[in-house]
């Protein structure tokens, strides 16, 4: 991919500081003299922002900025393509201007980092990378989104370094908190600070947004995130001082990154380096305390894959897939699979766990045909095997 990519999409990166916002000599909260129509003058209370269009820059100036930056943060709504292309532009122009560049990504789980590492040195495909990182189970967003960053990276040799705690743990800590840990887990967890009470009442108000009957125990939601954020921050620090030459790129969702109060603070209480935050600007009201900057590109959908129209259960011990369902629209029920069959082979690929079924359909394209080999228990004789041609939808 080239490294142009962003003058394709037409990126426009914003730097918010409070000098674009505000004009010299004021302040944003000052109270303004109005004079009405009748001649009486009131005092209005005016704390509109003023953005000065001449302080729009682009991403080559963006970068020339970043230059000097020992980390930047590059936050991203997982399933937007853009902000994933953002990223991708952002580490070639880094590339091009010779910079030595390590990319953490929030995607992938600490114990898997060998498989990164083997990816990226040409030892493993994409396939058995995905595999190896049991991708499609503990992360599951459409890989192809990530697909320009890990591609770029194996070509230039880029370590990309698995940020994120593995989920067992944070999933106990989610259902009893840190308290219902074993000793062991809780001796290898990182210093957690929670002296930010902005962040703890941001948290706070997110969770409340969720159902009642989802909300659960506030404390052991509060702790999961405190854990996401301050294991992935123990591990970039490791990283940058471990190659003190290197900028880290940390790609993660932007409630790690915004306010600073996630993953970047967390890492300057470990290692205070020159560091910048990055998000997507839409829909935000440009705040220097939310970012350093924000980017506007121009939205890019990802083309559909095609898919069976099956949902499947866990892995069977006579081997497969059980279909539990279907689609409304589903090429596998049109042609002649039922609830309870099996899935043994589709494409040529054996199926025996989940991943095997996502990594054969990631490029798939609707209105292609595919074959299916299936398994139907019979109640009484021998169980019947069925090759059937399925129309992805």
């Amino acid at each position: 991919m080239s490294h142009r990519i962003y003058s394709r999409l037409n990126l426009v990166a914003m730097l918010v500081t409070i000098s674009a916002l505000i004009p010299a000599g004021s302040e944003a909260s000052s109270a303004s003299s109005v004079t009405r129509t009748d001649g009486a003058s009131a005092l209005v209370n005016n704390p509109t922002r003023v953005l000065e269009s001449a302080y729009l820059t682009d991403m080559e100036a963006l970068i020339a900025r970043l230059a000097d930056r020992r980390v930047i943060f590059v936050g991203e709504q997982h399933d937007r393509y853009e902000d994933h292309l953002n990223q991708t532009a952002l580490i070639e122009g880094l590339l091009a201007r010779g910079r030595s560049v390590a990319i953490g990504m929030e995607m992938f789980q600490q114990p898997y980092q060998p498989a990164l590492d083997a990816y990226v040195a040409g030892e493993i495909d994409e396939a058995e990378l995905l595999r190896r990182t049991q991708y499609f189970d503990r992360w599951r967003f459409d890989y192809r989104l990530y697909r320009p960053i890990l591609s770029l990276a194996r070509a230039h040799r880029i370590p990309v370094i698995a940020l994120n705690l593995e989920s067992e743990l944070t999933r106990q800590v989610g259902d009893g908190g840190i308290a219902s840990l074993s000793e062991a887990d809780r001796a290898r967890l990182p210093e957690i600070d929670r002296s930010d009470a902005d962040h703890r009442a941001r948290l706070e108000a997110i969770f409340k947004q969720h159902p009642a009957e989802q909300q659960g125990n506030f404390e052991h939601f509060l702790e999961v995130q405190l854990l996401w954020d301050e294991g992935m921050a123990e591990r970039a620090a490791r990283h940058l001082v471990e190659h003190p030459d290197s900028t880290l790129v940390v790609i993660a969702g932007s409630g790690h990154i915004e306010y600073g109060q996630g993953i970047p603070q967390r890492i300057a209480r470990r290692l205070p380096v020159p560091m910048a935050t990055l998000l997507n600007g839409q829909g935000r009201t440009p705040d220097p305390m939310v970012a350093d900057f924000f980017l506007y590109p121009e939205a890019v959908e990802l083309p559909p894959t095609g898919k069976l129209g099956v949902m499947l259960g866990q892995p069977a011990a006579a081997g497969g897939m059980p279909i539990e369902g279907f689609a409304e629209d589903s090429g596998a029920k049109t042609a002649g699979l039922q609830i309870g069959d099996r899935l043994i082979q589709v494409g040529g690929q054996p199926i025996t766990s989940y991943a095997d079924i996502r990594l054969v359909l990631l490029d798939a394209e609707p209105g292609s045909r595919i074959e299916v080999e299936a398994v139907r228990s019979r109640l009484v004789g021998n169980d019947e095997r069925l090759t059937v041609d399925v129309e992805l939808h």
